[in-house]
């Protein structure tokens, strides 16, 4: 495993992605059941976590390694961000590896291959009934060329699109690689969305219980921006939160030679970052509020520290590409060695 994630980190990342997926889909396909490994339970609106350790959005854009990352040992799984139309995303090269700072920074744009194949391809999930314990979230976008006054549709599209499939759903409106994007995170813009969405949560779950749904927010907030999103999270009645996407700040990797790179950074320089946004909003938020801490857990000190600042449960990514499976183990154990 440890020479093939060398060989894998040889690779252009793109590539090396490729690849990545090509393996875990095979992984996927071994027979039997497919469980979580064993942790410290916690419940995400209403539904089980047999551990609180996921993998972030953007590694499996379109669903197509399910059951191969479920192998991995993840709590749950969060597949996207899928918007309601395919899109090629960004001009390539997008991706950068900063590997001295344990970091990325990518401006993929949200290439995926749109609603109704991740619908085929989640509605083949469920049906093979494999997955015992793994609960799958789907991050949820706009079309680059969907306005801004119009992005709820997309969101909501995604949301009716895939509501039977999915046992929660992420808000989207902090990836610094759609423009515009982050505008939806703040004032009156940020107030009809989560009202509209919150809306057509309650009305597709009929006399069901309601598919959770996630705020995540950027990195990138000053106090008073994570005070009036704590607010209306909290008035609107959202599930949960998580913090934080990438960031645009530079300071720790400008020696790199891609430091300059346009995109969001992420790894290792978001730790602190990350874990003070995740305890801002944890003093502001009401206990029910499901926090997901993710940002720079390179570690079982990083997840336990997450989990101290408030985090109800945790996601990595740029670890999990640097390290491969072995950093799942590791982190769930050490989060298990808490008393």
């Amino acid at each position: 495993m440890r020479l093939l994630q060398k060989v894998l980190l040889s690779l252009p990342p793109e590539a090396a992605h490729s690849v990545a997926m090509t393996g875990l889909k095979l992984r996927g396909k071994v027979p039997g059941l497919v469980r979580p490994l064993l942790g410290k339970a916690t419940f995400l609106g209403g539904k089980a976590l047999l551990n609180p350790l996921g993998l972030a959005a953007g590694l499996d854009k379109d669903a197509e390694a399910v059951e191969g990352l479920a192998r991995c040992g993840f709590g749950f799984l969060e597949v996207g961000t899928v918007t309601p139309r395919a899109q090629p995303g960004n001009p390539k090269p997008r991706l950068f590896r900063l590997p001295q700072h344990g970091a990325l920074i990518n401006r993929m744009g949200f290439n995926n291959h749109g609603l109704d194949a991740m619908a085929r391809r989640l509605a083949g999930v469920r049906e093979r009934g494999r997955l015992h314990g793994t609960l799958i979230g789907v991050n949820l976008g706009k079309n680059k060329d969907t306005p801004l006054e119009h992005a709820v549709d997309d969101y909501v599209s995604c949301m009716r699109g895939l509501v039977h499939l999915a046992d929660y759903f992420t808000l989207n409106l902090s990836s610094p690689n759609t423009p515009g994007l982050r505008k939806l995170q703040h004032g009156e813009g940020l107030r009809n969305l989560l009202h509209q969405v919150k809306e057509a949560q309650l009305a597709l779950a009929s006399d069901q219980a309601p598919v959770p749904l996630l705020l995540k927010v950027a990195p990138d907030l000053a106090d008073d921006e994570i005070t009036q999103i704590a607010e209306q999270v909290s008035s609107i009645g959202l599930e949960g939160l998580i913090a934080t996407n990438t960031t645009l700040a530079r300071d720790a990797v400008l020696a790199h030679q891609h430091g300059h790179e346009a995109g969001g950074l992420s790894g290792r320089p978001l730790t602190n970052r990350s874990r003070e946004v995740v305890a801002a909003f944890r003093r502001l938020l009401p206990d029910s509020c499901f926090i997901v801490g993710v940002g720079g857990i390179s570690s079982a000190d990083d997840a336990r520290a997450m989990l101290s600042s408030g985090a109800s449960a945790l996601q990595i990514y740029t670890s999990f590409i640097y390290k491969g499976p072995k950093i799942v183990q590791e982190i769930i154990m050490g989060i298990n060695a808490l008393k």
